[in-house]
């Protein structure tokens, strides 16, 4: 095989397992390649992977070492992505009774929930991430896009429980928005006790429903090591409940009577 040929080959089998520890000798038999030339391959991806600013390769050394493709969304890649997103999400007919946007276009676009998951994975690369965890419905596509770039599993908070689902754990929680005592349920087996989990989320104004979350990943001990929102609201009247977490965008101002919105960068870039 001509090492065009296998460049082309190792690239898509490392972006197509990420985070995952494959070893030379992987590529060596299924290429039928010295190690040597797999390893000077390896460099040669890597150099690009980092140029474009589509991530990087860690290489682990020993018997049980291999190479690992980490994503990474470069800064500027995300900047310049959420900036066209804020643009889109100032269009007047976007606004909504009560001050909300309308973004399920936006969500199910794939191109688009594809490079929001990029950039979460990107923040929560080095996170040790295990699970992905997202409340029913709108955060469901977010949540999906960041579990495949970090290649873990997706596990869904419901409203309510499901016969399918076997036995599981509920708490209640007040809504920061409404202020409405709600429930959400989790599936007993569906994670694993001290779990290191990041928290997906569409939309958050005061922060209740990941509050919630919260507390529900408390009854199983995961440790929740990242929470990512697409889009928050700024509201000066109500106090935030979660602080430590990344937005993507802020919706500053939103004006009915004016029929004006004002989207910006969210905290992510701030910093």
């Amino acid at each position: 095989m001509k090492r065009s040929e296998r460049l082309v080959a190792m690239t898509n089998y490392l972006l197509e397992h990420p985070q995952k520890l494959i070893s030379l000798p992987y590529f060596a038999e299924t290429l039928n390649a010295a190690k040597s030339s797999i390893s000077e391959d390896l460099d040669i991806v890597n150099d690009m992977f980092q140029r474009e600013g589509i991530g990087k390769l860690v290489t682990i050394a020993g018997a049980a070492g291999g190479v690992k493709y980490i994503p990474q969304l470069s800064k500027e890649k995300a900047e310049r992505f959420i900036e066209s997103l804020c643009k889109r999400l100032e269009d007047p007919g976007r606004l909504l009774p009560g001050g909300y946007l309308y973004m399920s276009d936006l969500l199910g676009d794939p191109e688009t929930v594809r490079n929001i998951g990029k950039i979460f994975a990107s923040a929560f690369a080095e996170k040790d991430i295990e699970y992905v965890i997202t409340v029913a419905t709108k955060g469901i596509p977010i949540a999906y896009a960041t579990a495949n770039v970090l290649n873990v599993p997706v596990i869904i908070v419901r409203r309510d429980p499901k016969v399918t689902e076997g036995s599981t754990v509920s708490i209640n929680y007040v809504s920061g928005s409404s202020r409405k005592i709600q429930t959400m349920v989790l599936s007993k087996r569906s994670l694993p006790e001290g779990s290191n989990v990041c928290i997906i989320d569409d939309f958050m104004k005061a922060g209740g429903t990941i509050n919630g979350m919260k507390s529900l990943l408390a009854e199983f001990q995961a440790n929740v090591n990242g929470i990512g929102v697409l889009a928050e609201a700024e509201d000066e009247e109500e106090e935030r409940i979660v602080t430590d977490y990344i937005s993507l965008i802020q919706i500053q101002d939103v004006d009915l009577n004016e029929n004006k919105i004002e989207v910006v960068k969210g905290n992510y870039f701030k910093g």
